[in-house]
C-alpha cells in the first residue's frame, strides 16, 4: 500500500471514521504499517505493552488463557490497555491469515491521543468495554 493511501485508508477504519482531514494526515506520520504472517503471535498474554495497533487487513484470534476469547478483523485494535496503562498484555494475539497492521509506540499512541480527542474517547470507551468484559467472564 503506497504511503500516501494512508489517509484514505485510515478514514475508512471506524475508531477513525470522525477525524478531521487534519487528524487523519497527524495521524498518518504517527503509524507504521507492519505486514504479518499468517500464524504469528502479535501479542503475548503477560509480556509488556509497547505498541498499539489497528487492522488494517486480515484477521487474527485473541486468547486468554489459553481460550479463544473473540475474533478481529479490518477496523479492529487492539494493545491499548497495556500502552494507556503500562500493564502486561491482557490477551494473546494472533494472526489467522497474512495481515497488515498500523501500529504505533507508546510515545505516538499518546500523540494521538492529545491530537484527537474525539478518538481518544473512542479508544477509552473501547478499553473500558473490554476491561468489563473480561471482568464478567472471570465472574462466570
Amino acid at each position: 500500500m503506497a504511503r500516501s493511501d494512508i489517509d484514505q485508508t485510515l478514514a475508512g477504519i471506524p475508531i477513525f471514521s470522525e477525524c478531521t482531514r487534519k487528524e487523519l494526515k497527524a495521524i498518518s506520520k504517527l503509524v507504521t504499517p507492519v505486514n504479518i504472517p499468517a500464524g504469528k503471535v502479535l501479542v503475548k498474554e503477560g509480556d509488556p505493552g509497547r505498541e498499539f495497533m489497528i487492522i488494517v487487513s486480515g484477521t487474527a484470534t485473541v486468547r486468554r488463557n489459553g481460550r479463544k476469547v473473540a475474533s478481529l478483523g479490518p477496523g479492529d485494535f487492539f494493545g491499548e490497555l497495556a500502552v494507556l496503562a503500562g500493564v502486561p498484555r491482557t490477551a494473546t494475539v494472533i494472526a489467522d491469515v497474512d495481515m497488515i497492521v498500523e501500529a504505533m509506540n507508546r510515545q505516538e499512541f499518546s500523540s494521538l491521543l492529545d491530537e484527537s480527542p474525539a478518538m481518544a474517547k473512542k479508544i477509552l470507551i473501547g478499553a473500558v468495554k473490554r476491561l468489563y468484559a473480561n471482568d464478567q467472564k472471570s465472574l462466570h
